[in-house]
């Protein structure tokens, strides 16, 4: 049972306000947005910001805790490119990652912001091709790109993000047992990662290899086993930022789906991060997919935000 991918720019889209909370109203159409592909310039200036809403900002913090921890190269070649937008007094009002070749993952702004945002991203980077955020913030920033650069932009997955509620494990648990995977299982994660992929429709933002390596290091995959020792589901995890963890990739293969071992292993993943400390945790889901939209509900998320993913696609000249 694959879960959804890491959005934004690959499989890690941005998360939108959960019930009873509404994202600031951000920066004005007047705002300035500041680009910068120095890391630890945008973490001074935007970290405040983005750690105040953990949640509605949790693929910008995920994305770039990755680059500070493993290096700006993580996830490509290309220099990664940051940005704050902030009001007529100063104070940031909205963020955003991008890691070449992918989308800009694009934390929720006023629709003026995100259209600003687009305008600018044309001029610097016209070769983008698309942008993930919460569903309002992806439309208005594509639409903007649409009317600037006369390219057809087309909304692809819709993705709802979750917030974990309380802890309500389905039984009866299937028989097996959660173990961290370790370094003898890196063969096993990076060819189930790349499975998982293909399942989703969505290419790795990482070689499944250093994916793997990766999530080896903090602890980030757990197994489900059945009584014999076979592996028969993965669920994982991103490092803590601001508090907040969020579930990702679960993935059962196909041989050994519809018996619970990818709900045990959410569950299993789930209490890990409560008992290490994590204030909330998060996942996302592909609004499509009635199955997981469904189960993480019995295990007590609840939902807190729609998401959209636009791809662009330059016209050809006449």
């Amino acid at each position: 049972m694959p879960n959804e991918p890491e959005p934004g720019p690959g499989p890690e889209s941005e998360p939108g306000p959960g019930p009873g909370v509404e994202p600031d109203p951000g920066p004005t159409e007047h705002s300035a947005w500041q680009l910068t592909t120095d890391l630890e310039r945008f973490l001074d200036r935007a970290e405040e910001f983005l750690h105040a809403e953990p949640a509605l900002h949790t693929v910008v913090l995920g994305v770039a805790e990755t680059l500070r921890v493993r290096g700006l190269r993580t996830y490509g070649d290309g220099a990664p490119l940051f940005g704050t937008c902030a009001d007529a007094d100063g104070a940031v009002r909205g963020a955003f990652v991008r890691t070449p070749p992918r989308r800009v993952a694009l934390g929720p702004v006023a629709p003026e912001a995100a259209a600003a945002l687009a305008r600018q991203f044309a001029e610097a980077v016209p070769d983008l091709p698309g942008v993930a955020s919460e569903q309002a913030t992806a439309e208005a920033f594509a639409r903007a790109w649409e009317a600037h650069t006369g390219a057809a932009v087309t909304l692809g997955k819709r993705q709802r993000l979750y917030r974990l509620g309380t802890l309500t494990p389905p039984g009866p648990a299937p028989a097996g047992r959660a173990r961290v995977a370790t370094a003898a299982d890196r063969g096993l994660l990076a060819r189930w990662h790349e499975e998982f992929g293909e399942a989703v429709g969505e290419r790795s933002v990482m070689e499944p290899g250093e994916w793997a390596d990766s999530r080896i290091a903090y602890g980030g995959a757990t197994l489900w086993e059945d009584p014999e020792g076979t592996p028969v589901a993965l669920a994982g995890a991103t490092r803590r930022v601001a508090g907040q963890v969020r579930v990702t990739p679960v993935y059962t293969p196909a041989a050994f789906r519809g018996r619970g071992y990818g709900g045990a292993a959410t569950v299993a993943v789930t209490r890990a991060a409560l008992d290490a400390g994590a204030s909330e945790v998060l996942l996302f889901t592909d609004l499509a997919n009635a199955t997981s939209n469904g189960l993480y509900r019995r295990i007590g998320y609840r939902p807190a935000g729609d998401h959209a993913q636009w791809d662009f696609t330059a016209t050809a000249a006449p």
